[in-house]
């Protein structure tokens, strides 16, 4: 007997085709997330045959939101959001307000009137938290400097987001006369009448109670319950306290404190993050995290009509303008104006020149109280669409330009006096370069021949480094991460900065001259990447890789790797030969060196 289940056919025909797509679209070498869009347009109300259940898309890909997030918030502190204060807000407020007048000025041109201007140029101000997201992830720039500029920016958008759907109602009231302003939930609760002021006096109240919350009694209560889950033993288990308390804060956070479900998850990460069990918690909530943001753009591309492409170009045309350009040229001026280096500007300027899920949220509501016309959200939704499909290119295209807005000024002429030999011995040194990243000049190769490289200077790879070091062999290391790098500059060990799954920043490491590589790097997925590249450009490289599982062994012994160590082998040899090598068990004292001549 048939069922109607469209919550089955909405997830199998979203995965299904985002993964068909994807790979496709991996294949041409363009972003996945390309073949994600296509798919949701391909099973929209707007194409032809099947078409997925358009209210439960965008719940689903709601959860998608709210595990990335709170993600993000393990991996960052509140002093890290601390620290970009000075530049995040007055930045996000002064973009935000830029964007919202250059869609005000369209929106008057195109004779719509000045509220619905007011939310058309708030929903193109906006970035998208996934898009953003996915973007740093994918060039490692989360923990970054930049990084954290870039999320506490977003933070802030989404705050200011946050209170303008609260006072979206009220503006209605005013603007057509019968509605009543105080449309607050909490207030028409307690049976308040309050006026555009009190509204917004009482969503900044809200909004501080939650953060004050979160901060006193969710530092507390929330990394205590994982602890306890923790010490039961049980994987499961915990894996289902992150889930609930991710998803559960989030929910809570909007219902009770009108807060947005993504806000509120990235302040239980928040919390989360001054645990020792954060790293796990991140771990066990990626799987779903990849799967749910996939949901999130197949959603984005259901609700595109490719139609409206060629049925009123122009003006969509001047919305991705401001949406790509005005905001990226705001973003840029005003990160520069605050003193930070060109690199950061640009990764900010790129970041930021895309709309996304807030977007949606507003452009529903405006048109829900008869601000903004129709039209204005199907504009707003091409112009997700489009900047989506143009962020990866945007990014390129900022890293090409980072190099002209760098170019140095032309020396001057020659002092006739001499600086005394004194003065020069006390000139501070000059300092390090800026470290390179996605956005920078891809660095020279490596002139070393014969060497070893090193690929990761984690836990693992810094102690291969030493013993390296130690036996005065010649060998390079490549890293991405910031801390690791620190170190590595402090040593004066050869460097190349990037991720070395990506063929460009391998090439640096002229492996065709190399003898050995060492991958020690923990994702097995990327792991394989690097070694299979690196077979292909010199098959007699003797390769050796890490791994955690025998599965991931039999994976990177197939692509190459000529030994692969893993962890777990080792320690129990370790602990074979340290029992073996003992009379007695009670010789075994904690402490004990287990490592022996």
């Amino acid at each position: 007997m048939p069922h109607d289940t469209p919550l089955i056919a909405t997830i199998v025909a979203g995965l299904g085709l985002a993964f068909v797509f994807g790979a496709i679209a991996n294949r041409l070498k363009a972003p996945p997330l390309v073949g994600y869009l296509l798919a949701g347009i391909l099973v929209g109300p707007h194409t032809p045959g099947f078409v997925a259940d358009q209210a439960l898309a965008p719940e689903l890909a709601e959860i998608g939101v709210i595990l990335l997030m709170f993600g993000v918030g393990l991996h960052f502190s509140l002093k890290d959001l601390l620290s970009v204060r000075a530049i995040a807000v007055p930045g996000a407020v002064v973009q935000i307000g830029f964007a919202t007048a250059l869609g005000l000025g369209l929106a008057l041109a195109l004779g719509w009137t000045v509220a619905g201007g007011l939310v058309f140029g708030l929903a193109l101000s906006v970035a998208s938290t996934v898009v953003l997201l996915r973007a740093l992830q994918e060039r490692r720039l989360v923990e970054t400097e930049r990084g954290r500029i870039a999320v506490g920016w977003l933070i802030v958008e989404d705050l200011a987001m946050v209170l303008a759907l609260v006072l979206l109602p009220a503006l209605a009231g005013l603007v057509n006369g019968g509605m009543d302003v105080g449309s607050d939930p909490l207030a028409v609760s307690l049976g308040l009448d309050l006026g555009v002021g009190g509204i917004l006096v009482l969503t900044l109240v809200k909004v501080a109670a939650f953060v004050a919350l979160m901060l006193v009694v969710g530092r507390r209560v929330i990394p205590w319950v994982l602890h306890y889950v923790a010490h039961t033993g049980s994987r499961e288990l915990f894996r289902l306290a992150v889930l609930a308390i991710a998803l559960g804060v989030a929910f809570g956070s909007a219902k009770l404190f009108g807060v947005s479900l993504a806000l509120g998850a990235f302040f239980a990460g928040m919390v989360l993050s001054e645990s020792e069990l954060s790293h796990a918690a991140a771990q066990e909530t990626l799987p779903l995290r990849d799967a749910f943001a996939v949901l999130f753009f197949v959603s984005v591309g259901m609700l595109f009509d490719p139609t409206s492409l060629w049925r009123d170009p122009l003006p969509l045309l001047a919305v991705v303008f401001i949406i790509v350009i005005g905001k990226s040229v705001a973003a840029f001026v005003i990160v520069r104006l605050f003193g930070h280096p060109v690199t950061t500007a640009l990764l900010i300027s790129a970041s930021l020149a895309q709309i996304g899920e807030f977007s949606f949220i507003l452009a529903e509501l405006g048109v829900k109280l008869g601000l903004l016309p129709e039209a204005g959200r199907d504009l707003i939704l091409g112009g997700a669409i489009l900047s989506i499909l143009l962020n990866p290119v945007v990014f390129n295209a900022f890293g090409r330009l980072r190099p002209l807005l760098e170019r140095p000024a032309p020396a001057p002429a020659a002092q006739p006096e001499e600086v005394p030999p004194a003065e020069v011995a006390a000139a501070p040194e000059a300092p390090l370069p800026a470290e390179p990243a996605t956005l920078e000049e891809p660095a020279a190769p490596t002139a070393l021949t014969d060497h070893v490289v090193l690929v990761g200077y984690g836990r693992v790879g810094s102690l291969i480094g030493a013993a390296l070091q130690a036996a005065g062999r010649p060998f390079l290391v490549i890293e991405d991460a910031d801390q690791p790098l620190a170190r590595l500059r402090e040593a004066g060990i050869e460097t190349i900065v990037g991720n070395a799954a990506v063929p460009e920043v391998l090439s640096l490491a002229n492996l065709p001259g190399a003898r050995q590589l060492a991958v020690a790097v923990p994702n097995a997925f990327e792991a394989g990447q690097i070694v299979a590249q690196a077979r292909a450009a010199n098959p007699g490289i003797a390769i050796i890789a890490r791994a955690h599982s025998d599965a991931e062994v039999e994976h990177l012994r197939s692509l190459g790797a000529d030994a692969v160590i893993m962890g777990e082998r080792e320690i129990a040899r370790g602990m074979a030969e340290a029992l073996a090598g003992q009379d007695t068990p009670a010789a075994i004292a904690p402490g004990a060196g287990l490592f022996h001549a």
